[in-house]
């Protein structure tokens, strides 16, 4: 009896398990959404940009204006790279210290903000450990790459 339930609890882990691709894709598209949506919002109004990163943000070592551009440029190329999972790893990774920066910068940032931040890291985490899973680029040309090396070529 108790055999035939530790099987059955094996058999639905394993279940479970089948599911972990998408789990990992989703992760990557929530996160890509939100970075890619906020890059999109700097440059539908950069003015304001460049103000808020003049007048409301403290980037560390840079000036206003190279902030807004490299940050922006993040926000524009890391998430389609990490959303693809090219190079997921070293974008997650980029991508979780803008976070960091983003919320060291913002002294103005509600504990909602914090909340949301930490979340967002915390995901990313998750990327940058587990990696992106099989449904992504990164899996599909190391296949590729090993595949060309179990034959000798």
């Amino acid at each position: 009896m108790y055999t035939r339930i530790i099987h059955a609890g094996f058999d639905a882990i394993r279940w479970v398990g089948f599911g972990a691709p998408v789990i990992d894709l989703a992760l990557r598209l929530y996160i890509g959404k939100i970075f890619f949506m906020a890059g999109l919002t700097k440059i539908a109004s950069w003015g304001s940009t460049l103000a808020l990163f003049e007048n409301e943000y403290a980037v560390p070592l840079l000036s206003p204006v190279l902030a807004a551009w490299m940050g922006t440029a993040a926000e524009l190329t890391l998430p389609v790279l990490l959303v693809l999972g090219f190079a997921a790893r070293p974008a997650a990774f980029a991508l979780f210290i803008l976070n960091i920066v983003a919320v060291i910068s913002y002294p103005d940032i509600s504990d909602a903000g914090i909340k949301d931040h930490i979340v967002w890291g915390l995901l990313m985490l998750v990327t940058l450990c587990h990696g992106p899973g099989v449904l992504s680029v990164d899996h599909l040309l190391r296949n590729q790459l090993a595949g060309r090396v179990g034959h000798g070529r």
